[in-house]
């Protein structure tokens, strides 16, 4: 069924395949495989002051962009909230999305990450879809879910681990509105190389680095390993600003790579389209969560390089990962320790480990994943 379908990503986010940014990301992979089975084209709502160049897989629908509101306004709203009152700060930072979508012919809407957008948009002719890539629902009480998402068509939910978190927070006449839609992973931009790597076994972590994220718990690991043949890479940074101060968080990580034995490099964020090339670099992929993530990108994006994947048992990483990898318990070098060692020397291990991390991959590339929002956007 040839539809009219709209993305409202996140205000100031940059569709760009210079970020890696999340959400973008996955706007991208699911509008090129709609294009790839012949679907019309998508467009998606963007700050026109965000980077450029912008992804050519969907058509840009710009507008100017509010001030995000600060920390105090952000309280205030979600007490607002819980007192029955509109949520006016974050109203106020989404109208110019709401105008922009609401000025164009009858779609539907992708709300990315967007509450807000439903209810700003339930007397116009858009079918409004929420589609939830976090615990969007934890300020809100059940009465005010019910009051925000009322008029959905549907919320979508990147893994079954993030939709149990969104339905307990759902009254329950609105269970039934809530799908789950993988994320999926461009298998033609990563790839194997198919080379084996001579000299020290190389773990890589690769995303934001943040507490949430655990880079500290691989570097505690390591510590607990011989180091001999070992090599650790730890990429990315807080945000997109290569050059920015280092954080309190990362000091504390060069201390730790400093207490180790094993070699340690950092490396700053880097473009989107140095990624894959980057991956292709690493042995092992490390994905040491520690908090419920619920479908990080970079899983599939080791998994279809072909990398043996240890990550934590956490949110929907397990969802993600499948049986293509070995999962441990978040916040737990000892047990990350082990799982390494058991790779590091063992390269037959490693090579099974590898075949099944592709084979993962393409089972659950972005065609896949258009095709189950394909069905439920066929339901509403």
């Amino acid at each position: 069924m040839e539809r009219s379908l709209i993305h409202a990503i996140t205000p100031g986010d940059h569709f760009s395949p210079l970020t890696g940014s999340a959400i973008p990301t996955v706007v991208h992979g699911l509008a090129g495989a709609a294009l790839q089975a012949g679907a019309p084209r998508h467009r998606v709502v963007v700050d026109r002051s965000t980077w450029h160049p912008r992804y050519d897989s969907a058509y840009v629908i710009e507008y100017t962009g509010a001030r995000a509101p600060d920390r105090r306004a952000r309280y205030a709203d979600a007490l607002r909230g819980r007192l029955g009152m509109p949520r006016t700060a974050v109203a106020a930072y989404y109208r110019p999305i709401a105008d922009a979508v609401g000025a164009q012919p009858a779609s539907v809407v992708l709300a990315h990450n967007a509450p807000i957008l439903v209810r700003l948009l339930r007397d116009t002719p858009h079918r409004v879809v929420l589609y939830a890539h976090n615990d969007l629902l934890r300020t809100y009480s059940r009465r005010e879910a019910g009051r925000m998402l009322g008029s959905a068509a549907a919320i979508v939910c990147v893994s079954e681990s993030l939709a149990d978190r969104t339905r307990e927070r759902l009254p329950r006449a609105l269970h039934g509105l809530v799908h789950v839609i993988g994320n999926g992973v461009d298998t033609a931009q990563f790839q194997p190389d198919g080379v084996r790597h001579e000299g020290a076994v190389r773990v890589m972590f690769m995303g934001r680095v943040i507490p949430d994220k655990g880079a500290d718990v691989l570097l505690q690991a390591v510590q607990r390993l011989d180091a001999a043949g070992l090599e650790v890479v730890i990429v990315g940074r807080p945000g997109f600003a290569a050059d920015a101060p280092l954080s309190d968080h990362e000091r504390e990580l060069r201390r730790l790579a400093e207490a180790s034995a094993a070699a340690v490099r950092f490396q700053t964020f880097v473009p989107r389209a140095e990624l894959p090339a980057l991956l292709r670099t690493a042995d092992v992929f490390v994905v040491p969560s520690r908090w419920p993530d619920p479908s990080p990108l970079t899983v599939g994006e080791a998994l279809a390089t072909g990398l043996p994947v240890i990550a934590s048992r956490i949110g929907g990483i397990p969802e993600a990962m499948g049986n293509a990898g070995i999962l441990v318990p978040p916040d737990d070098p000892a047990a990350l320790a082990d799982a390494l060692r058991g790779l590091i020397g063992d390269d037959a291990r490693r090579a099974a480990l590898a075949e099944a991390a592709r084979a993962r991959a393409e089972e659950r590339d972005w065609s896949w994943s258009w095709r189950q929002l394909e069905a439920v956007l066929d339901q509403i």
